[in-house]
């Protein structure tokens, strides 16, 4: 999805990945069992797969860019096995994975139909009782700039539980911080 340069190089930096590192994942992922085998959807650039490849047995990333699946499978070698594909298509078996998450890539999928068709197939990859969690971006000033000519769709945390419990989820929580972001989590059922 396009991204201008000022976006890129932060997504691409020591103190971005520092930031998910330290405060953004032990945040987003509070609380959250991600078993034995997850699933990254839109790693970008790698700062969250870094420190997710630290906290499961087996990690699995989709990316939709080829130049970037391409650089995360230089980068993280046998760690993490990297998958050129689109989150709203993937190629996983039904019931592959125990966990599914994606991090501050929903605002970058080009439609509220395609994010939905996103939330679809992770339920469809999801093994029956696994998690999908994530987090993403609420609008700022400072977002909207950073997103100047990027393709940014936000997601409405309000409106989030009835769309992931329109494919499927149960057991749905979502936790937002005004002005900067906000968390969810859902099960598919057993």
């Amino acid at each position: 999805m396009p991204m201008n340069r000022l976006h890129q190089w932060l997504c691409a930096s020591d103190t971005w990945a520092a930031a998910v590192e330290r405060k953004f994942l032990p945040w987003a992922l509070a609380g959250v069992d991600l078993g034995d085998a997850a699933l990254e959807i839109g790693p970008g650039y790698g700062a969250t797969t870094r420190v997710l490849a630290g906290r499961v047995r087996s990690l699995t990333a989709i990316e939709i860019d080829a130049a970037l699946a391409e650089r995360l499978t230089r980068r993280l070698g046998e760690r993490v096995r990297v998958v050129h594909g689109d989150g709203a298509a993937m190629p996983f078996a039904a019931g592959s994975f125990s966990a599914v998450a994606c991090f501050t890539m929903l605002h970058h999928v080009p439609s509220p139909a395609l994010q939905d068709r996103l939330f679809a197939e992770a339920l469809r990859v999801l093994r029956p009782g696994g998690t999908f969690a994530g987090a993403d971006s609420m609008t700022s000033a400072g977002f909207r700039l950073l997103h100047l000519f990027d393709t940014m769709v936000l997601v409405d945390p309000a409106a989030l539980p009835r769309r992931l419990a329109a494919v499927g989820f149960v057991d749905i929580a979502v936790e937002a911080e005004p002005g900067r972001a906000f968390k969810f989590r859902a099960r598919r059922p057993e």
